[in-house]
């Protein structure tokens, strides 16, 4: 008999927010693998479900390497698709750890896309960067009938500025070296006064500010400005 695949969602870093079916699911499967930078430095998924993995578990490391313009690294995802495949086909479940949610920017979706079709598989949502850091910040995401834009910082910057101009509320992600640009077109369009920046929501070493008051030039992957414009009535 087959085992079973699950993409399961750990939450934005602090432990507590994997949700109950994540955290059963973690202990009942026989293999949990989980993304890793190749440099070997430490996996943030294995890190943040580290409390709940029972030690007895075969783990498996997706070494990727974490380096622009190289990801998704299709060699990576088609090798461990593949070993991943043969302890499903030994019988195994399979439980794949990704940071948030698998279907926001999830690594896991790279696996799901050559696993799913051949192998029983099942996605366990996990608390999304987007509601992490809008609930650390205190300001709600959108409101009313407000449309909400999710727009990748590593986009050109004309792009970056066509879709931030029209936008009631913007969440701007993958924020790293894109820093500067990002201010550069915040301030153009006139956002930048309620630009909030988000970095490492619900880890111990968060930060919370206005974008206004951030020093330098580069954040780490791991960040997110939001800005919303205001409205008349909010409520």
């Amino acid at each position: 008999m087959s085992g079973k695949l699950y993409g399961i969602g750990v939450g934005p870093g602090d432990p507590e927010l994997l949700t109950l079916k994540a955290v059963r699911l973690i202990g009942e499967c026989d293999v949990i693998a989980y993304p890793a930078p190749a440099d070997g430095t430490e996996s943030m998924a294995r890190k943040i479900a580290a409390p709940h993995i029972p030690a007895n578990k075969t783990e498996l490391a997706i070494e990727t390497p974490m380096v622009p313009g190289q990801f998704p690294a299709n060699d990576v995802y088609d090798r461990y698709a593949i070993e991943i495949g043969d302890h499903l086909n030994a019988g195994r479940d399979v439980a794949v750890l990704c940071e948030g949610d698998p279907f926001l920017y999830g690594s896991f979706m790279y696996l799901f896309g050559r696993l799913a079709t051949s192998h029983d598989t099942d996605v366990i949502p996990g608390v999304s960067s987007l509601g992490a850091c809008a609930a650390r910040a205190g300001q709600p995401l959108v409101s009313r009938n407000q449309v909400l834009s999710v727009v990748p910082a590593p986009l050109d910057e004309a792009d970056l500025e066509a879709r931030i101009v029209t936008a009631d509320a913007v969440a701007i992600m993958k924020v790293g070296r894109h820093l500067e640009k990002v201010r550069r077109v915040l301030a153009k369009l006139g956002r930048l006064d309620n630009a909030i920046y988000v970095e490492r929501a619900t880890l111990d070493d968060e930060k919370v500010m206005p974008l206004m008051n951030l020093d330098g030039d580069r954040a780490p992957y791991f960040s997110m400005i939001l800005a919303r414009r205001a409205e008349a009535v909010d409520a």
